[in-house]
Parts: structure tokens; C-alpha cells; sequence
């Protein structure tokens, strides 16, 4: 079969390399190309005569999965699988997997960097310091005594439940099936109102899905405890971000931690957020770190391997 690395996974050549050999040494054939790119065109044309394809967070669209006729699996090499036409897929009997658990450490701990930021003021007073300010009016805020509300208990909501208590945080959480290993994380399930009204930080550890894309609305928001803050490093669209900028610039909320947006960055001109009062922003990198590159790169191909294998 042939296979089709479309775009870098971050890791060294050498790396790449390794991990392909047992897919060569099958008998399989291993191309990969050095750049990504969100072309459909060109996407086309590197996935041609493809039985299986390998892609990480850009858009792998309809009119691709159409256009290449041997396509039998797009390995991800992300954990959320939503850039992927997954309806063309199903039609086409062509399979999809993700590299699930890749980056549960790396988004956990800028969830937690991105509430220090915002709770003591990490990048106001860097600005303050470089113009030649003091701390006058940088007072923070401590997590340790705070309410933490995670709302999505799976693998990285878990994760991050068991940062914030180490800070001496109390962790109550939501989802649609609770979990004993959420429970043994230390968190206290709840719904999702009493959430709301009790979290002084609300951390989102959703996935984007139909039902999720704008769930959380201005009414949401309005729910929260005065004064509270939003971390989202799961998925943009899941929040309506016009609202959340209201809620920051009209006092309701105290801040906001966001690495996702309604697009990828570059934000466009005027979008709300850039421009919201005591919103730390951080350009989707939640999880970008060497270490979860490396551990996606051998789940990718692991995946692959397994799949080839069984085919």
C-alpha cells in the first residue's frame, strides 16, 4: 500500500524516518513532503493513488476525500478529528483515527499557566516593567482556596483537575457520563448550573462537535459567578466569543485564558477577544511542546503500522 505523510509533524527528519521504517520494511510504500499546506489542490495531488494518508491539524475537506479513489484511512495526528470531512468518509467507507492522549499533559499545563497569567497578572506586568512601571494596581489573585469548575471530565480535564489541586484548589466538574476516574482526580461532580454558580475559574475541556459548537452561549456566561474566569484551551467554537468579550469589557467577568479561537490564527481584523479587557491570548499552542510532538509522531505511526498490519 501506499502511504502518505501530506504535512510535518513537528518532530526531526531522523525521527520521521525511524518511524516509518517498519512500514517500508512491510513492503509498503512511505512518501512524505516537507510543508504543509491547506490547498485542496495541492492536498489532492499528495494524497493521489494514496491507500492511506496522514495529516495533523489542517482541513482535509470533502472534495479531497472525494478525489482520491484508493483512500481507505486518514490517520490524525491530533486528538480532536473535527478538520476532517468525516460525513465524505463515512460515505466512502473510509476510516479516520486520531492520536488520542498525545497532548493531555502539555494542554493541562497551559490551562493551568494560562490561569496564573490571568489570576496574577503575568503579562500586565511584564508591560509594566519594560515601560519603566512599578506593581502599582498588579494585585493578583491565588488559586489555592479558589473553586475550580472543569467541565468535560476526560483524559485532559482530569489531568488538569489534578493540577489545580495540588494548588489547593477545590475541583467540581461536569459531563454527560461521569467517570470513576474523574472521581479519583479528586473531582466532585456537579450540574452544570451549580458549576457556574460556584467556579470562581471555569476551565472547558469539551470536544467541538454539532451539538457543542456555540454551547457555550451569552446565557453561559451570564451564569457565572461575578467577577470568575474562563479558561478554553479545548476548542474555539465551542464558546460564543462575542459574548465572552462583553462579559470582559462590561466587568462581569475578571478575565480570560483562551489558546482557541473561532479560526486559526491570524485573528482577523476586529475580532472581539483581541481587544478585550484581561484576556490572556496564546495562538493554539496548548499542544505544542517537544515532548507531546514526539509522543504524536509514535502514536501516529503506531496507528498506521497497526492498521497496515491488520490489512
Amino acid at each position: 500500500m501506499r502511504v502518505a505523510l501530506l504535512e510535518p509533524l513537528g518532530v526531526p527528519d531522523e525521527m520521521i524516518h525511524e518511524l516509518a521504517a517498519p512500514i517500508e520494511a512491510a513492503g509498503h510504500e512511505f512518501v512524505s513532503y516537507p510543508e504543509k499546506t491547506c490547498d485542496a489542490a495541492e492536498l489532492a495531488r499528495r494524497s493521489a493513488g494514496a491507500d492511506v494518508v496522514m495529516i495533523a491539524n489542517n482541513p482535509y475537506p470533502a472534495s479531497v476525500v472525494e478525489a482520491v479513489d484508493a483512500l481507505k484511512l486518514v490517520a490524525v495526528a491530533f486528538a480532536g478529528v473535527d478538520h476532517v470531512a468525516l460525513d465524505a468518509c463515512r460515505e466512502r467507507g473510509v476510516e479516520v483515527m486520531n492520536c488520542a492522549g498525545y497532548s493531555d499533559v502539555s494542554v493541562a499545563e497551559l490551562t493551568v499557566g494560562l490561569t496564573i497569567d490571568v489570576l496574577r497578572r503575568v503579562v500586565a506586568a511584564d508591560t509594566a516593567v519594560r515601560a519603566g512601571g512599578t506593581s502599582a494596581g498588579l494585585v493578583g489573585r491565588e488559586i489555592c482556596g479558589k473553586t475550580v469548575g472543569i467541565v468535560g471530565t476526560g483524559h485532559i480535564g482530569c489531568a488538569a483537575a489534578r493540577l489545580f489541586r495540588a494548588f489547593g484548589a477545590r475541583v467540581v466538574g461536569y459531563a454527560r457520563h461521569e467517570s470513576e476516574a474523574a472521581r479519583e482526580a479528586g473531582i466532585e461532580f456537579v450540574g452544570l448550573a451549580d458549576l457556574l454558580e460556584q467556579a470562581d475559574i471555569v476551565s472547558l475541556h469539551v470536544p467541538l462537535t454539532p451539538e457543542t459548537r456555540g454551547w457555550f452561549d451569552a446565557d453561559k456566561i451570564c451564569a457565572m459567578r461575578d467577577g470568575a474566569v474562563l479558561i478554553n484551551c479545548a476548542r474555539g467554537a465551542i464558546v460564543n466569543n462575542d459574548a465572552l468579550a462583553a462579559a470582559l469589557n462590561g466587568g462581569k467577568l475578571a478575565g480570560a485564558g483562551i489558546d482557541v479561537f473561532d479560526m486559526e490564527p491570524p485573528l482577523p481584523e476586529g475580532y472581539a477577544l483581541a481587544s478585550a479587557k484581561n484576556c490572556v491570548l496564546t495562538p493554539h499552542v496548548a499542544y505544542l511542546t517537544e515532548e507531546s510532538m514526539q509522543r504524536r509522531a509514535k502514536i501516529e505511526f503506531s496507528n498506521v503500522i497497526d492498521w497496515l498490519a491488520k490489512h
